[in-house]
């Protein structure tokens, strides 16, 4: 039998490239001699990710679309025929049986020259609304995996299948009542769990500090991840602001978590971001959760993302230029003080969740790469 050989790409943020990471992993664990390849840009985040992994990398010069001008619009269209001839390149050179595309601008080249070739192609979409790459390779591909059954509707595909978003096993697996102790929170107090991503988001951070201002005598205990960045300054503005010693709520804050996993598995609501990753871990564990899309993402799929969810009565959205410490105090009361329907919105995105993602993905790229 001859050894499988795969190129995979995708990157520009971590909803690319993770996804990625996690298809290489499990292709190992079922064929410890395949050839794997990732291809992606030498200033992206997947050049300084990917390396780590033990994966062979390599790149090409391709930059995203930068829509605020024309001018900017055209110096990115102007570097993509080279681009796509250094993907052709690639391709004869690695001669893979398949090329894997998880989204993001570099993956466009990539996949596009491997539809000349006479080797397999497949793509992923993490979105409900499917980024500008994968909606121009759709109809040329051999096969579309989705995330969302919504994104069906902008594919002209001829091959589409949800698999769902693979998630860390570490997800699944977390123990509650380790997490618990851990994190050393009373398992009798309602707890919330509020983030904003790897690097925070302010427009989370103030409604926090001003819903803080509203329920400081409410009993209840919040793990809080700032970000990094906003850490020592939300430390100083709590303490121009509040008396912790006095207030009755328990507060747990971090720059950032690396076990994220044991606040979320603990938590009886979330408020975060509605990036593919999170609702898709939030799933998994019947999460409830008050969305706030990022309002910059791309084509801004994280608002369709969410309402994905809203429409399935699985989530609350509050967009983003209206988020504040008041209407998140209005939201949080709503389901504080109604167990039931905070019960049924956990039901109800549980319902969303595809555990076996990973293993449908893997699947369908050996399938596919054999037929």
């Amino acid at each position: 039998m001859c050894t499988l050989r795969v190129i995979l790409t995708g990157g520009g943020t971590g909803g690319h490239i993770y996804p990625a990471l996690a298809i290489a992993a499990e292709l190992r664990q079922r064929d410890q001699d395949v050839e794997l390849l990732y291809v992606g840009t030498a200033k992206g985040l997947e050049s300084r990710i990917v390396p780590d992994s033990d994966i062979a990398f390599k790149s090409i010069d391709i930059s995203g679309i930068d829509r605020s001008s024309m001018l900017k619009a055209s110096k990115s269209m102007i570097k993509f025929p080279a681009s796509f001839f250094q993907a052709r390149t690639i391709i004869k050179e690695f001669q893979p049986d398949i090329i894997v595309g998880t989204g993001g601008y570099v993956s466009f080249p990539i996949v596009l020259a491997g539809t000349f070739f006479d080797v397999k192609t497949i793509i992923h979409e993490q979105n409900a609304f499917p980024g500008l790459a994968n909606r121009n390779l759709a109809k040329r591909v051999d096969r579309v995996l989705l995330t969302f059954a919504e994104a069906a509707s902008y594919l002209p595909a001829h091959n589409l299948k949800v698999t769902g978003l693979p998630v860390r096993k570490k997800i699944m697996t977390v123990d509650k009542e380790k997490a618990r102790i851990n994190l050393g929170l009373n398992k009798n107090l309602f707890t919330m769990v509020a983030f904003g991503g790897s690097l925070g988001a302010m427009t989370i951070n103030r409604a926090m500090l001003d819903y803080l201002d509203l329920s400081r005598n409410e009993e209840l205990q919040i793990v809080w991840i700032t970000g990094e960045s906003a850490y020592e300054e939300i430390q100083a503005e709590l303490e121009r602001r509040f008396d912790r010693s006095k207030m009755r709520v328990r507060l747990t804050m971090f720059p950032y978590m690396y076990n994220i996993e044991e606040a979320l598995a603990v938590a009886d609501l979330a408020v975060c971001r509605a990036g593919a990753g999170t609702v898709c871990e939030l799933s998994i564990l019947g999460l409830p959760a008050i969305l706030v899309p990022y309002p910059y993402a791309a084509d801004n799929h994280q608002e369709k993302n969410a309402r994905a969810l809203v429409d399935k009565n699985a989530a609350l959205m509050v967009i983003d230029e209206f988020f504040d410490g008041y209407t998140l105090y209005q939201k949080i009361q709503e389901l504080k003080n109604n167990p039931q329907l905070l019960n049924q919105m956990g039901k109800n995105i549980h319902k969303e969740a595809k555990p076996d993602a990973l293993n449908a993905i893997v699947d369908e790229i050996i399938s596919l790469a054999s037929s």
